[in-house]
């Protein structure tokens, strides 16, 4: 499964990396919401959430179905390049008409008619009623919160622009301060990869689950995730571009606004080299969680890891034949879980014990992309 971003004739300088402070709130609010999603954040989402005060935390909780499952697409940069500042872009979100506010905010990535664009919930009953039910499974406070912009689209839109607004002051302006140094690096690093090696090259470094496939004059961007969805980077409704978006507060997630009739953003981790080292793809996880799943290859597993063992004494151990422990290693071996070396005329089998004990960042990295 993947999401696919046509770019077949866009020039590459229409590929934008840049920070962006409105990207950036979203995903500090979500790392709030969600602090299990973030666990290297541990220290900042308990400060941070200590030091609320009452109101604002309130306030917080009523919103946040537009951060706390998936993000909002009103939180992401929706012009040609993000703003140099967070009133820049709520500026541009301002801009907005309300029925595309409202569906943006509302129709998030859940949604199993996200790449289909449809009606605004202002104007259709269906789509009504579908933000209604959505937002009714996430709580009576959510549910209220919709009903609300449902009804009085500018004046909700102008209190949750105080709220971001709010946040900005409370805690966020100084976080910014920290990162934006980091986020702007990283983006430049991109952007030099991008003018010297070509775009393949700058999409590796963003992450291992996103790639360019070129297929005779066809030209994609596919990012790897556990959703299907296909977007394009030249509509010219909206203008040629895709804009890449460096984050310090993202990972484990990897963002892709993909909706009907926007400029398509891609949201990134801009972390070190050693947490960029996982599966690189989804299908490899799920083939290394497939090869520890059989009973039988879970009981090599169990003496691979204490010590390496050959084919014969692996059939003895379990009282199995021998061809039939190549078959389960030939298994473990192709999901990348052994290590095998040759003493004189016997060939050892270990488990990468280092690989299975990722396995559970892995698992969950690819599940929150």
């Amino acid at each position: 499964m993947s999401v696919v971003i046509d770019i077949t004739g866009l020039p590459e300088e229409h590929v934008v990396f840049s920070p962006s402070p409105l990207a950036e709130l979203g995903a500090a609010l979500h790392a709030l919401s969600e602090p299990a999603h973030h666990p290297g954040l541990h220290g900042w989402t308990t400060t941070t959430l200590a030091a609320l005060e009452p109101d604002l935390a309130g306030r917080l909780a009523e919103a946040d179905i537009l951060w706390r499952s998936t993000r909002s697409d009103v939180l992401l940069p929706g012009g040609p390049r993000p703003g140099a500042t967070l009133a820049e872009e709520l500026d541009t979100v301002d801009r907005m008409d309300d029925e595309r506010y409202v569906r943006a905010a509302l129709e998030i990535n859940c949604g199993g008619d996200y790449c289909e664009g449809g009606p605004s919930p202002l104007t259709d009953e269906g789509a009504r009623r579908r933000a209604l039910e959505r937002a009714a499974a996430r709580g009576p406070g959510q549910l209220d919160f919709v009903r609300h912009l449902l009804a009085d689209p500018p004046a909700v839109r102008a209190w949750i622009r105080r709220l971001l607004e709010d946040c900005d002051q409370a805690f966020f302006a100084d976080t910014w301060q920290r990162v934006r140094g980091q986020l702007a690096a990283d983006a430049r690093h991109k952007t030099e990869l991008l003018r010297r090696r070509g775009l393949a090259e700058a999409l590796a470094a963003v992450s291992p689950a996103v790639a360019l496939e070129e297929d005779g004059r066809e030209r994609r961007v596919v990012v790897d995730k556990l959703a299907r969805g296909r977007t394009t980077a030249v509509d010219p409704a909206v203008g040629p571009g895709l804009t890449l978006v460096p984050t310090a507060f993202g990972w484990p997630h990897l963002l892709v606004l993909h909706a009907p009739g926007w400029r398509p953003v891609v949201e990134y981790p801009a972390v070190s080299r050693e947490l960029r080292a996982g599966p690189g793809s989804v299908e490899l996880m799920q083939r290394r969680l497939d090869a520890l799943a059989h009973p039988v290859r879970a009981r090599l597993c169990r003496s691979l890891a204490r010590a390496p063992y050959t084919t014969g004494e692996l059939a003895d151990a379990l009282g199995i034949t021998a061809p039939e422990v190549s078959r389960h290693l030939k298994v473990l071996r192709e999901a990348g879980l052994l290590t095998t070396r040759r003493q004189g005329r016997y060939v050892q089998h270990r488990l990468d014990v280092a690989v299975v004990a990722r396995l559970g960042s892995d698992f969950l990295e690819a599940v929150l992309r």
